[in-house]
């Protein structure tokens, strides 16, 4: 299978990479900027599952070598989802398979507006990896998780093949029969971790101390749930609990990746997160006064980085 990976990030650079270690056929796309950067220096992965280093893996930038491809990976923050698109339509083909791994569910509509429903499968993953400004890509934690799946859930012979492919690298890629599921799940899990750091500036452990820290967790848990509930999401029974418990188990020191950009004072998926929610929640009559504060404080912080 040829495999286009959107942007060689982190995500898409580690995931990427590991494919490539196995021996797939693996390109990315990327910007004018990092292909120099990787002819320059190669692909190279620093990680507690092993280090890697491709000397000058494929690139194109969009437009060029316009041919498809068996399966595009796209991993890219949800404020660029536009543009990607309008960069991969060059390599979608009749039988291409476009994969997400953004988080929330907003973008699963705008890809399939783009593409057609046919061509979307699920996806999600589950990694803390950091690019450097030299280009390296640092994975320290044991979780590098990508997960996938037909929407429909079936286990048809082209996510069948894709599995095939996916299988026997250093990283830990998993087909799933309810990747929708899944998808919500993260989501929920995603909004509440996201929304209460970014909303309190701090990692999770202080909050958690903190009576009033710990209701507001569960009530934004729980709004966010009732939310998607009101959007026919198949969230398993018992997801709520499950949600909380790993509010309350994860480091004390967890600071979500939305806080960290703030920090840099970089652009969110506020709009994607938690505005997609809470239009909903409007649409339903449902109260949301949680996930409003923490869709204020965002865009707030956004409004200023203009003016800077």
């Amino acid at each position: 299978m040829k495999i286009l990976i959107v942007g060689a990030g982190a995500i898409g650079g580690y995931f990427g990479g590991r494919l490539l270690e196995k021996g797939e056929d693996v390109t990315f796309l990327v910007r004018e900027k990092r292909q120099l950067q990787l002819r320059a220096n190669g692909l190279v992965v620093e990680s507690i599952h092993g280090d890697m280093h491709v000397p000058e893996p494929k690139t194109v930038l969009a437009g060029e070598n316009a041919e498809p491809y068996d399966v595009i990976l796209v991993s890219t923050k949800s404020y660029h989802l536009e543009g990607a698109i309008e960069d991969i339509r060059h390599y979608v083909g009749e039988e291409t398979m476009v994969l997400p791994l953004l988080n929330g569910m907003a973008h699963l509509d705008v890809l399939i507006k783009a593409f057609g429903t046919e061509k979307v499968i699920g996806g999600l993953c589950f990694i803390e990896t950091t690019l450097a400004q030299d280009g390296k890509i640092i994975q320290t934690s044991p979780i590098h998780d990508l997960v996938f799946g037909e929407r429909t859930g079936e286990k048809t012979g082209r996510i069948l093949q894709l599995e095939n492919v996916f299988s026997g690298t250093k990283a830990s890629f998993r087909l799933s029969e309810k990747i929708q599921q899944e998808m919500w799940h993260k989501y929920l899990f995603i909004t509440s971790l996201s929304g209460i750091t970014s909303l309190f500036r701090s990692p999770i452990g202080p909050i958690r101390d903190q009576e009033h820290g710990w209701h507001t967790i569960h009530k934004l848990v729980h709004e966010a749930a009732e939310i998607m509930e009101r959007l026919d999401a198949p969230l398993a029974e018992g997801a709520i609990e499950a949600t909380l418990g790993k509010m309350n188990e994860i480091g004390y020191g967890m600071k979500s990746s939305l806080q960290r950009d703030m920090e840099k004072s970089l652009l969110t998926e506020a709009d994607h997160l938690f505005g997609y929610l809470l239009e909903n929640a409007k649409k339903s009559g449902l109260d949301a006064s949680i996930l409003s504060a923490i869709y204020a404080n965002v865009k707030v912080y956004e409004s200023q980085l203009a003016t800077e």
